[in-house]
């Protein structure tokens, strides 16, 4: 029988107080005594360090591992796409075909990707907290807030020249500072083609049983050298077996489990009906694009991928917010939580959440930029508030723009990756009507933006008559500063500059009215959550490295048990079952090697560990510290996880360790990627 989610989330309330394997743990506040209790598992530092210090950030949204001394680092297909494309030269396709750099010199660099290695984790909480005097406005401890977190971030860059980072952990309760290692020379080494990268498409996704080779190989290098790692991760050569502990170290995304009942039913809403309707009609117009010509299909896949992955996932949470069952466990535990104290920082982020909704729209379109899904406009939005946010003292400025985050902001600015035009104005035409679709074609904005024109006509506009393609002209104006900004003509800047004020002051209200608001008010309630449960409740993703744990194991599901691991043989079944028709065709390469290969090879496995968005490219580890996978992916069971954790049904999906030593080996001919992996 298939499980409900009412089922899920009775199954939740009866692992309430165990907690079952729930929980995207700070690696400096680790759960030592849970994985003793449960899995008799010694969680030393040493073990803790190397797994820190081997895993690694990727700032396109993802996770990865070096995964040996010479800076090789593994993660998804679906992570490294967007290079695969930018670096495929007119007449090759790496993203479609794959690629493999025999030596280190066919390996290609990426113009704009950044990876980060966290190094060390610093309580600063009291430090931010005291800035915020009592008797403060909303607005003036939003102000001391960011002034003092922008302080620490600029000390601790010039002391230890590392990306220093002040994150927000429970909504507020606590802050940490993040250090990072960058590595911004990074070079494309070896990705399968992305038939069997991402085998069964969309109709396969967030399902299983799955069958993807979901893996792409980067090298980090320094000086012009491969980069010298001491930590890295041992590859395992059998892999994981079912009932086996696993554990995931990447860098989920965001989680909402934390939040208020008021908050998730204004995400229940409000914000997710129009986050769907925004992705659905991207996704419309950029399969539309696609489906032009084999040119136009290249261009787009990134970009389809991202927003139909996207849809998927918000669809999933927007099913569980719709659920009664899981918005009454919610509220049952906060009326727990309030018990014998005050409901006043509940009631003041409720109040957030009505003054939120009267410009919410406007607040996404203009500030959050989704009015303008177009590279070009990001970037000319850049250089408008870079240039004005640096005639500002560090401390006042947008949190984007200040000392520590400057390198890294410039280092994607003025990426020579290139940019397709045409793709711009299709993505542009679709977010300009949809920013007319929601305040209407009368609305003095829409009227501002548009400037007498239809859509269509308005981005050709807009893309034809900018330079901003040009990596050398954004340093142009980005040198002459605010009034090189100013006085330029580029139609892309003066739509930047023309929307400017209006963005900054609905951030100015978002900022006063709602989110510091429900900083403060989410300190409150953290106190309260440590004072009856203790440090025994991780915080919300917050897209920093986290340590997740569980086992490897199937499910039952209509009527059967899905089996914790798939095969190489069952990728060939799916195959010929579904006639071998896109997107279930396997490679040329797989048709013809099929006798070459072990049909028993375990390909991908299911596992219990608590992941998100994010956690793509994850590392997966076995108790000796070994890599046994690389996360890819949660089953459909799983996307209820942003609100609650639950095991019942729900898995995370990666690629087995053995399954990716198979296909080197026998199909892309890699035995020098082989022997690196394994020392042998």
């Amino acid at each position: 029988m298939r499980y409900t989610t009412a089922v899920l989330v009775g199954w939740f309330v009866l692992a309430a107080l165990g907690r079952a394997d729930e929980g995207m743990w700070l690696l400096n506040e680790p759960p030592r005594k849970l994985l003793q209790d449960r899995y008799q598992f010694d969680l030393t530092d040493t073990w803790l360090e190397h797994a820190q210090k081997a895993s690694i950030r990727f700032n396109n949204g993802g996770s990865g591992s070096f995964v040996s001394p010479n800076g090789l680092i593994v993660t998804n297909h679906h992570i490294g796409a967007e290079y695969l494309q930018k670096l495929s030269p007119k007449d090759k396709d790496y993203y479609r075909d794959g690629f493999y750099a025999r030596t280190p010199a066919d390996e290609l660099k990426c113009g704009d990707l950044e990876l980060n290695v966290l190094q060390s984790i610093e309580d600063v909480t009291a430090r931010v907290n005291a800035a915020v005097k009592s008797g403060m406005k909303p607005a003036e401890a939003f102000a001391a807030r960011r002034a003092v977190m922008a302080e620490i971030e600029k000390e601790s860059l010039a002391k230890s020249g590392l990306r220093s980072d002040v994150v927000t952990l429970y909504q507020g309760g606590a802050y940490h500072l993040y250090r990072y290692k960058k590595y911004t020379d990074i070079r494309l080494v070896m990705a399968p083609e992305h038939d069997i990268a991402f085998f069964g498409g969309d109709t396969d996704n967030f399902e299983y049983p799955r069958f993807n080779l979901d893996i792409c190989f980067f090298r980090a290098y320094e000086d012009g050298k491969p980069a010298q790692v001491r930590h890295y991760l041992k590859w395992s050569e059998t892999g994981p077996a079912e009932g086996d502990l696993v554990f995931v170290t990447g860098h989920p995304g965001t989680t909402n489990r934390l939040e208020t009942y008021a908050k998730l039913l204004h995400r229940r809403d409000a914000t997710l009906p129009y986050t769907l309707a925004r992705l659905r009609a991207l996704e419309a117009a950029i399969l539309q694009f696609s489906e032009r010509g084999p040119e136009q299909r290249k261009m787009a896949g990134t970009d389809l991928h991202r927003v139909a992955n996207a849809r998927k996932a918000f669809s999933g949470q927007y099913e569980g917010l719709l659920n009664p069952a899981i918005l009454a466990q919610k509220e049952k535990q906060e009326q727990e939580l309030i018990a014998g104290g005050t409901n006043e920082p509940w009631q003041q982020i409720a109040e957030a959440q009505a003054k939120l909704r009267p410009f919410e729209r406007e607040y996404y379109l203009l500030e959050s930029g989704h009015a303008f899904y177009s590279e070009l406009f990001g970037i000319a939005r850049q250089l408008v508030r870079l240039t004005a946010e640096l005639e500002k003292p560090n401390a006042d400025r947008l949190r984007e723009y200040r000392d520590s985050n400057l390198e890294s902001l410039k280092f994607q600015l003025f990426s020579p990756a290139p940019i397709h035009a045409e793709l711009e104005k299709a993505k542009l035409t679709a977010s300009l009507t949809f920013l007319a679709e929601n305040l209407g074609g009368a609305h003095p904005l829409v009227k501002d933006i548009l400037a007498g024109k239809p859509p269509a006509a308005r981005a050709a506009e807009l893309v034809n008559g900018t330079k901003l393609f040009n990596p050398g002209e954004r340093k142009k104006l980005a040198d002459g500063g605010v009034k090189a900004v100013e006085a330029s003509t580029d139609p892309m800047i003066r739509l930047a500059r023309q929307i400017d004020p209006e963005a900054r002051k609905l951030r100015k209200r978002y900022e006063d009215e709602v989110e510091e608001v429900e900083r403060q008010a989410y300190a409150k309630i953290a106190e309260a959550r440590f004072k009856a449960l203790g440090r025994n409740v991780a915080p919300d993703a917050t897209f920093t490295l986290r340590l997740a744990f569980g086992v490897v194991k199937g499910y039952p599901e209509d009527n059967q048990t899905i089996p914790h691991a798939t095969t190489f043989g069952g990728a060939f079944a799916r195959a010929e079952q579904q006639g071998n028709r896109e997107p279930f065709e396997l490679p040329k390469r797989w048709q013809d090697a099929k006798n070459k290969l072990d049909p028993a090879t375990p390909f991908n496995f299911a596992a219990t560990s608590d992941t998100i968005g994010g956690n793509s490219g994850s590392p997966v580890l076995n108790r000796a510290g070994e890599l046994v996978g690389i996360n890819f992916d949660r089953n459909r069971h799983g996307l209820v996880r942003n609100f609650v954790y639950t095991e019942v049904q729900a898995r995370h999906v990666s690629v087995h360790s053995r399954g990716v030593l198979e296909a080197l080996r026998r199909l892309y001919d890699a035995d020098g990627l082989v022997r690196e992996l394994t020392g042998k």
